[in-house]
């Protein structure tokens, strides 16, 4: 599913434009951006949460030439499902 089938579920159960769907799908993916950005946590009650994990700086390994590399430091964005997501996927 992406952007667009997301705003086309909105538009079918709640009488909502394409336009104004596809905004409010758009809002809320910035407004988890912008949050996790500052390093906030975003929990959604029922869904799960959105964290922020730093990965330190590390040596890795260049796979075609075996070749030492440094890898950066970086932080990523991380999923934690909720209880209710978990039992739905997991029958």
């Amino acid at each position: 599913m992406n952007n667009a089938e997301l705003a086309e579920t909105l538009v079918a159960n709640h009488a909502m434009s394409k336009a104004d769907a596809r905004k409010a799908v758009d809002d809320l993916m910035a407004a988890i951006v912008a949050a996790t950005a500052k390093g906030e946590e975003v929990s959604l009650t029922g869904f799960g949460k959105f964290k922020i994990k730093d990965s330190p700086a590390r040596e890795g390994r260049n796979p075609s030439t075996g070749e030492a590399i440094q890898i950066a430091a970086s932080r990523k964005l991380t999923f934690v499902p909720a209880k209710a997501v978990k039992d739905a996927l997991n029958g």
